[in-house]
């Protein structure tokens, strides 16, 4: 089954790309990797998840927020590629997580993305990852992800 059948099939549409908004790209292409700036966990033009977790956003809110950072970066691929069924894996998550000073679960949030990339493209979905804490991100939000992913 391909990747956008399997979206389809799980009820997600993949959104146009809202930016950039400075001086990157949303996509780069480098050989048969695909580098993903930091998404934002933006859903028909509204943060999902907002705020510092745990004083403002819950750990679910957030976990919630990291999978629409997944959703969101196929759909900049999608618009960059064209297509994301040529996708085979995803080989690192990097995850930003607005947090309160005492708040460590970092990890926790960043699962919201690790395992809907699991459920997406199986085995092929284990990554490396990293997960940490950050005083604020753009626009609010609670959560920011960044991805490589392999392609064909």
């Amino acid at each position: 089954m391909s990747l956008s059948h399997t979206l389809a099939t799980l009820g997600f549409t993949l959104p146009a790309p809202a930016g950039p908004f400075g001086a990157y790209v949303p996509v780069k292409r480098v050989g048969n990797l695909l580098y993903v700036s930091g998404q934002l966990p933006m859903k028909d033009g509204k943060l999902v998840a907002k705020g510092q977790v745990l004083s403002r956003c819950t750990v679910e809110q957030a976990k919630l927020g990291a999978r629409q950072c997944v959703i969101n970066a196929l759909g900049a691929i999608q618009a960059i590629e064209g297509t994301i069924d040529t996708l085979t894996g995803v080989l690192r998550v990097g995850a930003f997580v607005s947090s309160d000073a005492s708040f460590t679960q970092q990890p926790a949030v960043a699962n919201g993305a690790s395992e809907f990339l699991l459920e997406l493209f199986g085995d092929a979905g284990k990554h490396v990852r990293a997960a940490v804490g950050v005083n604020t991100l753009p626009l609010d939000a609670a959560v920011e992800i960044e991805f490589v992913f392999l392609i064909e």
